[in-house]
């Protein structure tokens, strides 16, 4: 199954989050077959909170693929 969910990078106790499409049996941060935004927890005013490709997340859904519940709660919360 694909599934739509996030992958850690950054530093320790400073987290950065991309969006990405991946197989649901690949590690967290293993392999992936396309990255289509990105989410920052810790808001900085010279950086974006929140990025991601409305287009390519609607075509993947079409395609069968499932969103994690944290990407729902990002779309949700940024009326995305």
């Amino acid at each position: 199954m694909v599934k739509i969910r996030l992958t850690r990078n950054g530093v320790k106790k400073k987290p950065f989050y991309q969006i990405i499409v991946t197989d649901s049996r690949k590690s967290r941060n293993g392999k992936f077959i396309e990255k289509i935004g990105f989410f920052t927890p810790f808001k900085n005013k010279k950086e974006k909170h929140t990025r991601v490709n409305l287009e390519r997340i609607i075509y993947w859904q079409q395609k069968g693929a499932q969103l994690s519940e944290k990407v729902k709660q990002i779309i949700k919360k940024n009326k995305i």
